[in-house]
């Protein structure tokens, strides 16, 4: 596909040219470019919120499972390098461990990583990633930097043209190197070739990416104790009953990755320990088995248990969970993320979080019970009970239990309680010495729990109960700045003469859920007042500054002062408190009788005038500088004429600053959609403004509004 061939419309050959695998030569060429050993090209879905993996080389796709599509939230290489449109270079094991620390748990071998966006000035369309061997510099070169860049701008023109021809990318194939086939004489090229690798007096064997035998020596039959026509074909932990292990096939997979040279032992029962030495290359793997006398010497150790050990790439996936926790926020969302994740992962169907408070369990969360009254048995347990989840939380040990007859052996009250469930795995949550919960995970049928199944349970215990605790110190700490937030703002806005008032106030979503926003809306005889504000700062001493001057200008309405009075004398009130914050302000006087308001204004966004006719406009008020800045500043006044039916928005920066967006161009959005919403309920209007405003969506800033209504009369 020529560069500059593609005006118009496309011929019947241009049409042809399409059907080639695009992606996998675009990833090909990239990667012999720079020499790296691996990659893969991800694409977004429709939806434009989920990267897709489409084709991968150099590796089977099942090294990067947990990563066949992420969200362009997600905090991996290639969501970000697409998320900010640039390079990402991960230089090694010790730096991926410490950026991206999900993809290291799963992968914790000596590598290094490019991820690059696959996009033209207006469109992104995927990502690409590439890696190296360990030994690759910890910097990537111009050269190197410069060759995928340019690689990745031409497959983003080339997914352009198609885009814009209506032409979809086919699927294509991974690219990997497939066995050859032919027999002994086919694997190494020549019989000749075969018969020398015979006389050896080693075993040799080559496997594939997969990790498949695709030839192997008599000696190396004779060691593995296995004919040579039942290795090939299959993966040697497959097919060779004690090296069915995790262990071993993790050994393989860092050698693909690492493309070191690397080793390890195993025991064939009864005594006999080999020597298994792997030779990587970007092909496959040639292994290298003979025996290993010095350690047979050293001691005899049973077997691993050949009795259904788990699949490396399962405990991946839950390792992989497992960092998930990390980022979950309050315990419904570590009790969703176990339920939609981690329970699928090891296979059970139902699941249980308790916590624990006061020396009783409490029901966190649960999924796959029948419904609310399966598991009111665990609600109010005291720690003392004799029961499996009050038990193994007091004592830190974990209990699994194979069979229902299991445990109810040990645990008679079970049988008056049936779940339905017929094996169940209790994990107790401890976090840094505490007990915090416990996790109850059940099986429909019955489920031997292995020794490398128990260590992974075990293990994923502990993570999920520091998820937990941190879980619960935030809603904690969620629900003390709400009651303090609510406290601090009106409960609801008082009736004032020939006014309706309507208001809105979210909280950011970035720091404590509470800020310095504030609002009011002051009944005077024969008037009103109402006051906007917005303290800077978004804890505990912005809210608290706040509630002080919302209060003090309270005061200051009541014993009568004028609006530009009431300003002069908030600002000398946050002077003389020493905080050294500052604070923006709009107060106005409302009158009803004389259909108008004064207003005066400190540093505050303008408000907004809704006419009776819908015409709406920006007020220029005079105004001075921000609270806090000046004792001796000034605050002249505005007086603004409001007809029966105009409506007065009041609001905070929050609804219309944003990161990358103008305010003039966010004030005219915010007018437009006030003209166009039309005579609705107050309450209606200013959920309107806030829900179609882009700043107040990414919530950076807390958002408050008050909208009045002229009604006219007294």
């Amino acid at each position: 596909m020529a560069e500059g061939q593609w005006s118009g419309r496309p011929s019947a050959g241009a049409r042809r040219a399409v059907d080639r695998p695009v992606l996998s030569l675009a990833l090909a060429s990239m990667m012999d470019e720079v020499h790296a050993h691996s990659g893969a090209v991800y694409l977004l879905a429709p939806d434009q919120q989920v990267l897709e993996m489409t084709v991968m080389a150099g590796m089977p796709r099942a090294f990067a499972a947990p990563w066949e599509r992420v969200g362009l939230s997600a905090p991996i290489p290639v969501a970000r390098a697409v998320r900010e449109r640039r390079l990402v270079w991960v230089g090694g094991e010790e730096e991926m461990a410490r950026r991206y620390p999900r993809i290291a748990v799963v992968l914790p071998y000596p590598f290094a990583l490019a991820a690059l966006p696959v996009a033209t000035a207006r469109t992104a369309y995927g990502a690409v990633f590439v890696t190296w061997p360990g030994s690759h510099p910890p910097v990537l070169s111009d050269w190197e930097r410069e060759h995928l860049s340019a690689a990745c701008d031409r497959l983003a023109l080339r997914l352009e043209r198609a885009a814009a021809e209506s032409r979809p990318v086919l699927a294509e194939p991974d690219l990997l190197a497939t066995p050859p086939s032919g027999g002994l004489a086919g694997t190494l090229g020549s019989v000749e070739a075969a018969r020398m690798a015979a006389r050896l007096p080693y075993g040799l064997a080559s496997l594939d990416l997969h990790g498949r035998v695709s030839y192997a020596n008599a000696a190396a039959a004779d060691l593995l104790g296995l004919p040579v026509g039942d290795l090939l074909g299959t993966r040697l932990w497959a097919s060779v009953p004690w090296l069915n292990d995790p262990m071993y096939e993790d050994r393989y997979r860092g050698a693909l990755i690492s493309q070191q040279v690397t080793s390890f032992v195993a025991l064939r029962p009864p005594a006999d320990w080999l020597s298994f030495r792997m030779y990587p290359s970007t092909t496959g793997l040639s292994v290298r088995i003979s025996r290993a006398r010095a350690v047979t010497e050293l001691g005899r150790n049973p077997p691993p248990s050949a009795a259904g050990p788990s699949s490396l790439v399962t405990i991946s996936r839950v390792l992989s969970l497992a960092g998930a926790l990390t980022e979950a926020v309050g315990v419904q969302d570590v009790v969703r993320l176990l339920a939609d994740e981690v329970v699928p992962a090891v296979g059970s169907q139902a699941l249980v979080i308790l916590g624990s408070e006061s020396g009783r369990l409490h029901v966190l969360g649960h999924r796959g019970y029948g419904g609310p009254g399966a598991v009111e048995r665990f609600h109010g347990m005291p720690l003392s009970a004799q029961a499996p989840g009050a038990h193994v939380l007091s004592t830190g040990v974990p209990a699994f239990f194979d069979c229902r007859q299991q445990l109810e052996r040990l645990y008679p009250v079970r049988k008056e309680n049936p779940d339905g469930f017929a094996a169940w795995a209790y994990l107790p949550l401890i976090a840094s010495g505490r007990p915090v919960g416990t996790c109850v995970l059940a099986y429909t049928d019955r489920h031997p729990f292995p020794a490398d199944e128990r260590a992974v349970l075990t293990s994923l215990g502990g993570l999920i109960a520091q998820a937990l605790e941190r879980a619960r110190l935030y809603d904690a700490k969620h629900r003390l700045a709400h009651g303090l937030q609510q406290a601090l703002l009106p409960h609801s806005l008082p009736t004032v003469p020939g006014f309706e008032a309507a208001a809105c106030y979210l909280p950011a979503t970035q720091g404590m859920d509470i800020g310095g926003d504030f609002y009011d809306l002051v009944p005077t005889r024969p008037t009103a007042a109402a006051v906007i504000g917005d303290v800077q700062g978004h804890n505990v001493t912005a809210a608290g500054l706040m509630g002080q001057l919302r209060t003090a200008v309270r005061a200051y309405t009541t014993v009568g002062q004028e609006p530009h009075e009431v300003m002069r004398s908030t600002n000398r009130l946050l002077m003389d408190l020493g905080v050294e914050l500052f604070a923006s302000c709009l107060y106005l006087r409302l009158d009803a009788e004389q259909s108008c308001a004064v207003m005066s204004r400190a540093g505050h966004p303008p408000p907004l005038l809704r006419r009776p006719d819908g015409r709406v406009r920006v007020l220029d008020l005079a105004g001075g500088p921000l609270l806090g800045i000046d004792t001796a500043a000034t605050y002249p006044t505005t007086r603004v004429d409001l007809a029966p039916g105009s409506v007065l928005v009041l609001y905070t920066d929050g609804l219309v600053e944003s990161p990358g967006t103008d305010i003039e161009d966010s004030l005219a959005e915010l007018g437009d959609r006030l003209g166009r919403a039309g005579d609705v309920p107050l309450g209606a209007l200013a959920d309107c403004l806030v829900r179609h405003s882009a700043a107040a969506r990414e919530r950076i800033d807390d958002v408050a509004v008050l909208l009045l209504r002229a009604r006219g009369g007294g």
